[in-house]
């Protein structure tokens, strides 16, 4: 057996058999479920560390079966691959130790813990898929994956929510697939490379391309949250808490994201983009997306729902980063789509953590519990000042990027939308920060005492000072070897090296 060939898939099965034996155990099998959660979470990231140590020395994994004529089901662990898969595997293991302290006595545990680990293993096959059939299929899987997990609760409000998701992402899905085809028709599905592969159909069939490119965008673009597509994502902040932490920062929206980008580089790829003329478009859409997204969060009164329209802002920085199509700013989108996960998932375990343990669900009932709970405010302020972009935070390295090369590509209007971005930004978190921190306390809706020696649940407490911590350490050793920023220039080296 070739290592290398199989341990794409061994990544990919380490969170699906897990999941798969989670489904038969009975709700009382606490430590056994416990057990095969955090096992498929350690195994995968000892496989994937494994794998970033080879692509760093220029090794290829890369496993194929024949499936379709002309198009075969690949997985293929690459640069840009593995970034999503150590993404989704660091914050699966946070949101793991979250979701297990946070459905302590619930019901129907094995079910959520179940779906979970499928939804974690088709968000990993999805990062891993090494052309747009695999990566179809995935993208699939993922929907009906997280269906169960918006539905969780089995309210009106849930199930509601839960139709108007399904109805987004399968027909964004529908959408996905027929781009897939159409280019299926003209060129087969080769691996994705890049600088892409459709230049030799660009005399003959470049309106077709575009076309082709629009279903791609727009099936892609409804897990993305872009304009207008993006209706879904704030409704389905119903859910409990770890399940917006997933949504938001570990596969669906990251999925779209990312999907936009092996599009944009590695099926179309740069010589193509630029002589379809469909740059602008795109950069037009993802910063309408950003400003819309940020003034609608200023809006919202609910804590859930102003981070809900936050994410669709903030996600789009991805789609901006990677359309202005130069190695600066597509640093700033590919350092963006780990920054912002894990910037996010602090927000939302933070309001999971006032939910839980105070009732706090308004932006209002947050007046002074800073003192109630010190640790998970300290997380929900860094976490802010990381979307704003502030220094000495992860945020403030990517919109630097980004901002950077807005100039180099030649887009200084970008500026202005990034701006004005921040500034809203600033404006819908700031006063949040002001109520935790300098308000007297107020009567908080449900108190609880959920433990004798922490502010909350211990589960609940560790997930987001961890990731809080790491805000501030991929901000303040950004130049390291190891920081997230370090391996997205590897992956724009490679990606605009194929000249």
């Amino acid at each position: 057996m070739d290592w290398n060939s199989w341990l794409p898939v061994f990544i990919v099965l380490s969170s699906l058999l897990p999941g798969l034996l989670i489904f038969s155990l009975a709700e009382h099998r606490f430590a056994l479920r416990t057990t095969l959660n955090l096992g498929g979470v350690l195994v995968k990231l000892l496989l994937v560390a494994w794998m970033w140590q080879g692509v760093k020395a220029g090794e290829d994994y890369y496993f194929e079966l024949p499936f379709l004529p002309g198009g075969s089901f690949i997985l293929h662990g690459d640069a840009l691959s593995l970034q999503f898969v150590l993404l989704s595997s660091v914050l699966w293991l946070v949101t793991t130790l979250y979701a297990i302290g946070y459905l302590e006595g619930s019901p129907l545990r094995s079910r959520f813990f179940g779906y979970f680990s499928l939804c974690v293993s088709a968000t990993v096959g999805l990062a891993l898929s090494g052309n747009l059939i695999s990566f179809v299929l995935f993208y699939e899987l993922l929907t009906l994956a997280t269906f169960p997990l918006v539905v969780h609760r089995g309210t009106v409000e849930s199930l509601r929510a839960g139709r108007r998701y399904l109805a987004y992402t399968i027909s964004g899905g529908v959408v996905l697939m027929l781009g897939a085809a159409l280019l299926h028709s003209l060129t087969g599905s080769p691996v994705f490379m890049p600088g892409g592969y459709l230049s030799p159909l660009l005399a003959e069939h470049s309106g077709l391309l575009m076309l082709a490119f629009v279903l791609l965008i727009t099936g892609l673009g409804v897990k993305a949250a872009l304009l207008p597509l993006h209706g879904w994502l704030p409704e389905a902040m119903v859910a409990p808490a770890p399940v917006s932490a997933l949504l938001h920062a570990v596969a669906v929206v990251k999925a779209g994201a990312f999907g936009i980008v092996r599009v944009v580089y590695d099926v179309f790829g740069v010589d193509v983009m630029q002589q379809l003329d469909l740059t602008w478009p795109l950069v037009m859409l993802a910063s309408a997306t950003i400003l819309y997204g940020s003034w609608r969060a200023l809006q919202q009164q609910d804590l859930k729902r102003r981070l809900a329209y936050s994410t669709v802002s903030q996600v789009s920085y991805v789609t901006l980063g990677v359309a202005m199509l130069g190695p600066v700013a597509a640093v700033g989108g590919l350092v963006h789509l780990v920054h912002q996960g894990v910037m996010k998932i602090t927000l939302f375990f933070c309001a999971g953590n006032f939910a839980e343990t105070l009732g706090i669900h308004k932006i209002r009932e947050l007046n002074g519990v800073g003192r109630r709970m010190p640790l998970s405010s300290i997380a929900f302020t860094l976490g802010a000042c990381g979307m704003i972009g502030l220094p000495a935070t992860a945020g403030m390295i990517s919109k630097w990027y980004l901002a950077s090369g807005a100039l180099d590509a030649g887009y200084p209007l970008v500026l202005l939308v990034l701006l004005t971005s921040s500034a809203l930004n600033a404006m819908y978190f700031l006063p949040v920060i002001y109520r935790i921190w300098c308000l007297p306390a107020g009567d908080w809706p449900a108190p609880k005492q959920l433990s004798r020696r922490f502010e909350t649940h211990w589960m609940l407490l560790l997930p987001p000072v961890i990731t809080a911590v790491l805000i501030v350490l991929m901000g303040l050793l950004a130049g390291t070897d190891l920081s997230p920023l370090s391996w997205s220039k590897l992956i724009v080296e490679r990606e605009f090296s194929y000249d």
